[in-house]
């Protein structure tokens, strides 16, 4: 599967296919996901019939001209959650000595 040359996230277009590790298509970039200001990729939302879904940045093998290529197979793909339109927001408990996830997105 040729998906064209690597290319940053920081150019990456919406409307991008996004494929399962096996090339079937799961949808398209709906949105990047990012910290610009300290150059951190968070990963994507992806449009797909289902709705909006996340993907986490450690979830994408390659981010081509062609297309972004998951480390998923269609199963898992197929089962991503959904975007809850936020950036993940945690709360620290000293009670329980870690942290927990609190809402937000991804």
């Amino acid at each position: 599967m040729d998906l064209g040359l690597p290319i940053s996230y920081q150019v990456l277009p919406a409307g991008t296919p996004v494929l399962a590790a096996g090339g079937e298509r799961v949808g398209t970039v709906g949105k990047v996901l990012a910290v610009d200001e300290v150059d951190v990729f968070d990963g994507l939302v992806v449009v797909t019939e289902r709705g909006p879904r996340f993907v986490d940045a450690e979830q994408i093998a390659e981010i081509c001209e062609g297309g972004v290529l998951l480390t998923l197979d269609a199963s898992a793909a197929a089962a991503l959650p959904a975007d809850r339109g936020g950036p993940p927001a945690y709360d620290a408990d000293p009670a329980d000595g870690g942290w927990r996830p609190e809402g937000g997105g991804g």
